[in-house]
C-alpha cells in the first residue's frame, strides 16, 4: 500500500517527466542547497500542491496571465499535464543540480517567447512581459508559504522574510523586475493587483476545469478534492467570492481537518521524492 501511494503521488509531479537527474552530480547544492528556506519550504508535497492550487486560482483573475494560458496551454485537455510542467519548474529550481536548473529556466525563456497575443478586450501580453513573470511568482511563493504555515509549521516572521529574499531568485532568472523579497511586500503588492483582477467566462472555465477533471486520475479524485478546495481555502478573503466560489466557516474547518488527515498518510508514503533525491545527492549517498 505504501509503494502504491507513492506511485500514485509521484505520478501527479514533475518527477514523472523526464530530463532532471536530482541523484546527480554528487555534491551539487543546486541553487539553493539544503540549509535554504527554499528547501524547507518547498520538500511537503501536500503544501506543494494545496499551495500550487491556489495560486494557479489566483493567477487565472488576472485577465493578461488568463489570456496567455488560455491561448497557449493545452490545460483544457490535459490539466494534469500542465500541473506536472509546472510542478517538474519548481522541483527543479529548488532542488536540482544547478546545470539542471539552468537549463529549464532557459527553456521556459525560450518557450515564453512564443508566448504573446491579445486579451479578450483586445489588450496585448506577452509571457516575457517582467511585470507578469512578478505576479505568478508572487502568487506562487505566497500560495506554497501560506501552505506551509497551516498544515507544515511555523516560521518566524524573520524566516518567512529570508523564503521570500531567496526564491527571488528563481523569479529574476527568468526575467521578472521588482520581485517583492519581504511578506509585508507580497501582501501589499496582492493588495495593489486588486483592482486588475476580475472573473469573467473563461477564468470560470480554467477554476471549473482545475477543481473538477480528475479524469486522467480517478483513484485519486478524493485527495485531489480535497486539496482543490485547500487551495481555495488558501487565497486572500476577497478571493473566493470574486471566483464564485464562497467559502464558509463550517466548510473551512472540514478542509483543513481532511487536509491534515491526508497529510500524514502521504508524508508516511512518499520517501523519494524531489527533496529526499536532493539530499542524497549533496550528501554523497545518492545511488547511480
Amino acid at each position: 500500500m505504501r509503494g502504491w501511494i507513492e506511485q500514485q503521488v509521484i505520478g501527479l509531479t514533475g518527477l514523472s517527466l523526464k530530463g532532471v537527474n536530482y541523484r546527480e552530480p554528487i555534491g551539487d547544492v543546486g541553487l539553493y542547497g539544503p540549509d535554504s528556506m527554499v528547501w524547507r519550504v518547498h520538500s511537503d508535497f501536500t503544501c506543494m500542491l494545496c499551495g500550487g492550487i491556489s495560486a494557479l486560482l489566483l493567477q487565472m483573475l488576472e485577465p493578461k496571465t488568463l489570456a496567455g494560458v488560455w491561448d497557449h496551454s493545452n490545460f483544457r485537455d490535459d490539466m494534469l499535464g500542465r500541473l506536472r510542467r509546472t510542478g517538474q519548474f519548481i522541483a527543479a529550481t529548488s532542488f536540482g543540480p544547478r546545470d539542471d536548473a539552468l537549463a529549464l529556466v532557459d527553456k521556459v525563456r525560450r518557450i515564453h517567447d512564443r508566448v504573446t497575443g491579445f486579451t479578450a478586450d483586445g489588450r496585448p501580453y506577452a509571457a516575457n512581459d517582467p511585470q507578469l513573470l512578478t505576479w505568478v511568482h508572487v502568487t506562487e511563493v505566497r500560495g506554497f508559504l501560506m501552505a506551509y504555515l497551516r498544515y507544515k509549521g511555523s516560521l518566524t516572521p524573520a524566516e518567512q522574510d529570508r523564503y521570500f529574499d531567496e526564491v527571488a531568485q528563481t523569479a529574476r532568472l527568468l526575467g521578472a523586475d521588482n520581485v517583492p523579497t519581504r511578506r509585508v511586500e507580497i501582501d501589499a503588492y496582492i493588495e495593489e493587483m486588486r483592482p486588475q483582477l476580475m472573473c469573467d467566462e473563461r477564468t470560470r472555465v480554467v477554476r471549473d476545469i482545475l477543481m473538477t477533471r480528475f479524469d486522467q486520475k480517478p483513484q485519486m479524485k478524493p485527495m485531489l478534492t480535497v486539496f482543490m478546495s485547500a487551495g481555495l481555502d488558501l487565497l486572500p478573503s476577497w478571493a473566493p467570492p470574486l471566483l464564485e466560489k464562497p467559502v464558509g466557516p463550517a466548510q473551512r474547518m472540514a478542509t483543513r481537518a481532511s487536509v491534515k488527515t491526508t497529510a500524514q498518510l502521504l508524508r508516511w508514503a512518499v520517501r523519494d521524492g524531489a527533496s529526499f533525491r536532493a539530499r542524497q545527492r549533496v550528501s554523497g549517498t545518492s545511488l547511480s
